[in-house]
């Protein structure tokens, strides 16, 4: 504890996670396809910032990509964008950024603006002319204000869920066991299933409850509208509910004491959520053996859910996938969970 410590905190904060946003997916409509648009999409391209998701055809494909979740960023070339600079010394390119966390978005669009600056220092060095003025038409989708609720929000959520899942059912079967009580009720007329699924009811019921009064919170306090179906931002918690509570009926196979359980619940799920949900650090820009390591967290799926409902109003259709993931890793915790759960009871 006292030397390894330091050591994983240092790799971790110091190389594998940082705040920087490298690699982020873009689309780009070009509309113009002139030797200007070109040369500045090879330019985006020649940075670490930005990779190049696809090329659309016309805006209309736009909305689609942002609401499919794999880009954060499109940019639109305008028709005659080269003669118009060359001609009037102006010209215009739109930039629509996912505002949805909105310091990713400013940080995007200020690096945009920079590669645009360049080139208009470039262009104006070669051709000997009266500096060009492109302007950047900037549009924020989901969060226009940039608001920093819609961000924390979602993520607070699934932290506060994830805890008094994960660490309250696993303490609570413990203590049973270190009571020595436990026994005593596997031996009652109830099946052991019936025990276990009893002691970890009260936090389903208890999570429900939080989840309410947050979003009660964030709707009146924090002026956050909910654009999506609340009764499938409810049904999709529950399942997040269910996914924590299997995992801390897991922890309580492994630990023998309350204070063993808290310290698995703490170091084994609140520190995963927090460092690989995205929630804080970007998922892209981590060393791949992190990024593989997040798919294994619950809370990075649930924070996908629940922002694309929040905030993004999208349905089912856009979110059934992290939900078939969430789904398999319910089943998977639970199913293992409880055959470790009697096997040590037995």
């Amino acid at each position: 504890m006292l030397f390894g410590v330091p050591i994983v905190q240092i790799v971790l904060f110091g190389f594998a996670l940082s705040n920087e946003i490298k690699d982020s997916n873009i689309v780009i409509v070009d509309n113009a396809k002139d030797l200007a648009s070109q040369q500045i999409i090879n330019k985006i391209a020649s940075t670490d910032y930005f990779k190049i998701k696809k090329m659309l055809p016309n805006s209309s494909q736009i909305d689609a990509a942002f609401k499919s979740g794999d880009i954060k960023l499109a940019i639109v070339f305008p028709e005659n964008f080269y003669t118009d600079l060359l001609h009037t010394n102006k010209a215009q390119i739109q930039v629509i950024a996912d505002a949805s966390d909105p310091n990713t978005a400013t940080t995007l669009t200020s690096y945009i603006n920079i590669i645009i600056a360049d080139y208009q220092a470039q262009l104006n060095k070669d051709l000997n002319i009266p500096p060009e003025q492109i302007n950047l038409d900037v549009r924020m989708l989901y969060n226009p204000d940039l608001k920093g609720a819609p961000n924390f929000v979602p993520g607070v959520i699934a932290m506060v869920l994830l805890l008094v899942c994960v660490m309250m059912t696993s303490i609570s079967i413990v203590r049973e066991k270190e009571l020595g009580t436990m026994e005593v009720l596997l031996v009652s007329p109830f099946k052991p299933i019936l025990v276990i699924f009893a002691k970890a009811v009260p936090y389903l019921v208890l999570s429900l409850i939080n989840l309410t009064v947050i979003i009660i919170l964030s709707v009146l306090a924090l002026n956050l509208p909910i654009k999506g179906s609340i009764l499938l931002l409810y049904a999709v918690s529950t399942l997040f509910i269910l996914c924590c509570l299997s995992l801390g009926l897991l922890v309580s196979t492994a630990a023998d004491t309350q204070q063993s359980a808290m310290t698995l619940s703490l170091v084994g799920m609140f520190l995963p959520t927090l460092m690989l949900s995205g929630y804080i650090f970007p998922i892209e820009n981590m060393p791949w053996v992190l990024r593989m390591l997040s798919n294994i967290v619950p809370a990075k799926w649930f924070y996908i859910i629940i922002k694309s409902i929040m905030l993004k109003g999208l349905g089912f259709s856009y979110i059934w996938k992290e939900t078939l993931i969430l789904f398999g890793m319910t089943v998977f915790f639970l199913t293992l969970s409880l055959r470790n759960f009697k096997t040590r009871l037995e």
